[in-house]
């Protein structure tokens, strides 16, 4: 016999957190096309079609990105730059399971069957996992939101930020090219990096989403990144709660925070919705402690 510690996910199907709305185009349609919807649906990745309607590859972010690096024309058509073929879970899988799959395969989502017809139903990312983690949480008796507790009840139970962030930081200079930075986030599979001055204070943030848009614009891979970068940089403090990173991030249609340490305001790591996904559980320690199980 040996302890298996559960979480918030423990008993949860891909049915609870999937998103049903599907975005697809077919396997002809044009980049410009891909971004422009990628970006009207705020999503990361859509579904390719061949001609029979069948699932055939994935298009995301990454691989617009990927795209512009290579120069290829707007009007290219989707199957030169899709990952094929499309990574799938059904809609009765664990929510476990499915994330495992995630992380095996180094991807954001995965696409959901019906086991019953085959049929696509529905996607799921990782901001899907955490807006369920989020409405469960925020749900709780003991949940921070909840008015009779107060924003700083039973802190010392929690999970804090620092516990969970990523601490190594990725970093581009203002005057780097659009090139270069396109090449820092394909060398360290990440989404989005931080730009510094010549002091190494952060000045701005370049996310994938930010070059898709440069692309679709026709802005030149020598431009410097401090032409397209986003400011402010959204943050977070390392003594924050789970949660309260959480909401900011749902409620700011941000994918990510940067971590400051507490005392000097200096950024010492990033938190992320792929790191709330994989923390499986909101902040309250009580609560995954009690659910604890004995398995054979």
């Amino acid at each position: 016999m040996s302890p298996s510690l559960a979480t918030t996910l423990s008993g949860k199907i891909v049915a609870s957190a999937m998103r049903r709305r599907i975005n697809r185009l077919g396997k002809e349609s044009t980049i410009s096309s891909a971004i422009s919807t990628l970006i009207k649906h705020k999503i990361g990745g859509l579904i390719v079609m061949d001609e029979s309607q069948n699932p055939v590859g994935v298009v995301s972010k990454t691989n617009i990105a990927g795209a512009y690096y290579a120069s290829l024309p707007l009007d290219s058509p989707l199957e030169y730059i899709m990952t094929s073929p499309p990574v799938f879970c059904h809609l009765d899988d664990p929510l476990e399971e499915a994330l495992g799959r995630m992380k095996d395969n180094q991807i954001y989502r995965l696409y959901v069957k019906d086991p019953d017809n085959d049929a696509v139903v529905g996607a799921l990312a990782y901001p899907d996992i955490v807006g369920l983690l989020y409405e469960l949480c925020s749900r709780c008796p003991k949940s921070i939101f909840r008015p009779a507790n107060g924003p700083k009840a039973e802190q010392g139970e929690r999970s804090l930020i620092g516990g969970c962030m990523t601490r190594e930081i990725k970093s581009v200079a203002a005057d780097y090219l659009l090139e270069q930075v396109l090449e820092e986030l394909a060398l360290h599979h990440i989404g989005a990096i931080l730009v510094v001055d010549n002091t190494g204070r952060g000045v701005g943030v370049i996310s994938k989403t930010d070059l898709i848009l440069a692309y679709n614009h026709d802005v030149p891979l020598n431009t410097p990144a401090s032409e397209v970068m986003s400011v402010p940089i959204r943050s977070c403090r390392e003594d924050d709660m789970l949660e309260e990173a959480i909401r900011s991030m749902i409620f700011s249609d941000v994918h990510r925070l940067f971590v400051k340490d507490s005392k000097t305001e200096d950024i010492i790591g990033v938190f992320s919705l792929t790191d709330a996904a994989r923390n499986r559980s909101g902040s309250c320690q009580a609560c995954i402690i009690s659910r604890i199980q004995i398995t054979p």
